[in-house]
C-alpha cells in the first residue's frame, strides 16, 4: 500500500472515529480499493468497509456522519490534500445471510454530500452495487482493525456478481452525460470482471479492454484511463457521441460475457 503520510494519517482518523462511534460493536474495518489494488490515482476515494455486529442506532449513524463530513475532502480532490472518503458499514449477520442485494448498515461518500447538508439523514438500504464491492473487497481487502477478511466478510456467489452487474448497468448508461471517465472505465472494469471472475482497478480494465476493442473505441477509453491516471484533463463535450458509442459496445460486452 503507498499513501502519502497525511493519508494515512486520515485513514487512522476515520479507524479512530468508527472505534469511537460504534465500540463494542465493532468487529472489523477494512481497507479495499485503489489503495491496495493498485495505487491511489489522482481523484480516487480512500475506501473502507466495517463490519458491526448488529444494526446501528440513529445515534450512531449520525454521529459517524458528523464526524466524516468533517474528515472527508470534498469531491473533486485537492492535489496534495485530503481525499474524499467512501466509508461502508455491514452487518455481520447480514452478510452471511448472503442476501441478494446486499443491505448497507451506512454509507457515506462525497456524492451524497449536498443531500446530508441539506438535512438527509442516512438509513439502511440495499443496492446491487454493495454486492459488488463486498465481493471485491473478499478478494482484496486489508484489515487495519479485526481478523483477515476471510473471517468477517462473506464470498458472493458468481451467480449474483453477475446479477449485481446486470441489474447496474442501467443506472450507469443513464448517468454517462458528465461522468464519462468514471461511466465507462467502471463498464471496462465490469467487462473484466463478468469475464474473468476477477476484479482490476479501472485503468488495468482499460488496459485489458482496449486490447479487445479498434477504432476510435480503444482512443476514447484510452483517454478516460490516461485522465484517470491524471495524464491529461479530459473534456468530453466535443465527444459525447464517441463516449455513448463506446458505453453501449461495452455494455453489450458485459452482458454478452455474463450470458455465457
Amino acid at each position: 500500500m503507498q499513501m502519502a503520510p497525511h493519508q494515512t494519517e486520515q485513514v487512522q482518523s476515520a479507524l479512530l472515529i468508527l472505534r469511537r462511534r460504534l465500540g463494542d460493536a465493532l468487529l472489523g474495518v477494512y481497507l479495499h480499493g485503489s489503495a491496495v489494488s493498485g495505487g491511489l490515482q489522482p481523484q480516487s476515494d480512500i475506501d473502507l468497509l466495517a463490519v458491526v455486529q448488529s444494526e446501528l442506532t440513529e445515534s450512531q449513524r449520525s454521529g459517524l456522519l458528523l464526524d466524516l463530513l468533517q474528515l472527508s475532502g470534498r469531491h473533486p480532490a485537492v492535489p496534495g490534500g485530503v481525499r474524499c472518503l467512501e466509508v461502508m458499514v455491514f452487518c455481520q449477520a447480514e452478510l452471511n445471510s448472503s442476501e441478494y442485494p446486499a443491505r448497507a448498515e451506512f454509507v457515506y461518500g462525497e456524492w451524497l454530500r449536498e443531500a446530508f447538508e441539506a438535512g438527509v439523514a442516512p438509513t439502511p438500504e440495499r443496492d446491487p452495487e454493495y454486492s459488488l464491492i463486498i465481493a471485491q473487497a473478499y478478494q482484496e481487502a486489508i484489515p487495519l482493525f479485526g481478523p483477515p477478511r476471510s473471517e468477517l466478510l462473506a464470498e458472493v456467489s458468481t451467480e449474483h456478481v453477475n446479477q449485481a452487474m446486470r441489474d447496474s448497468l442501467p443506472g450507469l448508461m443513464d448517468g454517462l452525460h458528465g461522468d464519462e471517465r468514471n461511466v465507462l472505465l467502471t463498464l471496462a472494469r465490469m467487462w473484466h470482471t463478468a469475464s474473468t471472475g476477477n476484479f482490476l482497478t479501472k485503468d488495468a480494465a482499460a488496459e485489458w479492454a482496449i486490447t479487445r476493442l479498434a477504432g476510435a473505441d480503444t482512443t476514447a477509453l484510452d483517454y478516460a484511463r490516461r485522465a484517470y491516471l491524471g495524464e491529461v484533463t479530459d473534456d468530453w463535450s466535443r465527444e459525447g457521441d464517441a463516449a455513448r458509442a463506446l458505453a453501449e459496445r461495452l455494455s453489450e460486452r458485459v452482458i454478452d460475457s455474463i450470458s455465457r
